[in-house]
C-alpha cells in the first residue's frame, strides 16, 4: 500500500544542513511516510551523506545538473506516491508534529486540497530570528480563492516556503507540477494553483523552519523579484478577472515592491550580526 504523505526533499551543495533536513523528518510523529530525496549532481558531500540513511521509508535519486531549481523539484515530486506530497528543502527542516497536524487538517476538512502553517525563521546556525510568520492573518478553513486573493493582497508568499505546507498530491500532479513562470514565486505561484482547485486549512503556529542566508540580497535582486510578482499578479488577473480586481492587483504590486527591500534590509543586518558572532 501506497504511504498517505510523501515527503520530498530536492537537494544540492546542502552537506553542512541536510543531515538536519533528514532527521527533522524521521522523527515525526506521524509515521505513515515515505522520503524520497532527489541530488542534483551536488558538487559536495550532499550525496554521500544522504547515502549514510539506512531507513526503509528513504528513497535516493540522481538528477541531472541543470534546469534550475524546477528540474530537482519536477524529478523528485513526480516520484511521490502519497495522498498529500510535501516538499522540504535541503537546508530547511519540519517540526516533530508537522505532519501529524496538518493530516489531522486534511481529514477533519474533506474539500481542503492544501494545509499550510506558519514558520520560524532561522539564521545558518539555527538561532530564531523570528519566531512566528506567515499566512497574512488566515486561519481555519479558507476558500482558496480567498487565500489566493489574500496572497496577491499582501504582495508575499504568506503560505511559507514549501515546508510549510501539504497538498492533495493528485491536484498538484494535474497543474503540471511546479509552476517556474515567474522562478522568484516557484513555490507561491503552485501553492495558488493547488489552492484554486478546494478550499485551504491555514493553521496559525509554527510547524516548519526555514533558514535565511547571510549571503548578498541586492538591490538588483530586489527589483527583480518585485517585478516577477508584479507579472505573476496581472497574469493571474488576466487568467481569472473574476478573482482579482485592479485594485488587489495594485495594492500586491506595491507591497510586492517594499516587501523586496524589506527582506534585503533583514538579510543585510543578519549579515552583520553574523560578523560580528
Amino acid at each position: 500500500m501506497s504511504p498517505r504523505v510523501s515527503v520530498v526533499v530536492p537537494a544540492y551543495n546542502n552537506a553542512e544542513y541536510i543531515a538536519e533536513t533528514i532527521e527533522s523528518i524521521l522523527r515525526q510523529t506521524f509515521t505513515d511516510f515515505e522520503l524520497i530525496i532527489a541530488d542534483h549532481s551536488s558538487t559536495d558531500e550532499t550525496l554521500s551523506i544522504i547515502e549514510e540513511y539506512d531507513d526503509p521509508r528513504i528513497r535516493v535519486l540522481s538528477t541531472e545538473a541543470g534546469g534550475g531549481a524546477k528540474r530537482n523539484w519536477d524529478r523528485v515530486t513526480a516520484e511521490a506516491t502519497g495522498e498529500f506530497v510535501k516538499l522540504v528543502c535541503g537546508d530547511d527542516t519540519i517540526f516533530p508534529t508537522s505532519l501529524e497536524a496538518q493530516v489531522t487538517a486534511f481529514d477533519s476538512h474533506p474539500s481542503a486540497v492544501l494545509v499550510a502553517s506558519q514558520r520560524t525563521l532561522v539564521d545558518a546556525n539555527g538561532k530564531t530570528v523570528i519566531a512566528a510568520r506567515g499566512l497574512g492573518g488566515l486561519s481555519g478553513l479558507v476558500s482558496g480563492r480567498e487565500a489566493a486573493r489574500t496572497a496577491v493582497r499582501a504582495g508575499a508568499n504568506i503560505f511559507g516556503e514549501p515546508g510549510c505546507v501539504l497538498m492533495k498530491q493528485n491536484v498538484l500532479q494535474d497543474i503540471g507540477l511546479w509552476d517556474n513562470d515567474h522562478p522568484y514565486l516557484i513555490d507561491q505561484a503552485t501553492f495558488i494553483g493547488v489552492a484554486l482547485h478546494g478550499d485551504v486549512v491555514a493553521i496559525p503556529e509554527p510547524l516548519a523552519s526555514f533558514r535565511i542566508s547571510a549571503g548578498q540580497w541586492s538591490v538588483e535582486l530586489a527589483t527583480q523579484q518585485a517585478r516577477q510578482a508584479a507579472d505573476f499578479h496581472r497574469s493571474l488577473g488576466a487568467q481569472m478577472p473574476d478573482l482579482l480586481s485592479k485594485n488587489d492587483i495594485r495594492i500586491g504590486n506595491a507591497k510586492a515592491l517594499a516587501t523586496s527591500f524589506m527582506r534585503r534590509a533583514v538579510y543585510l543586518l543578519l549579515r552583520h550580526r553574523m560578523s560580528k558572532s
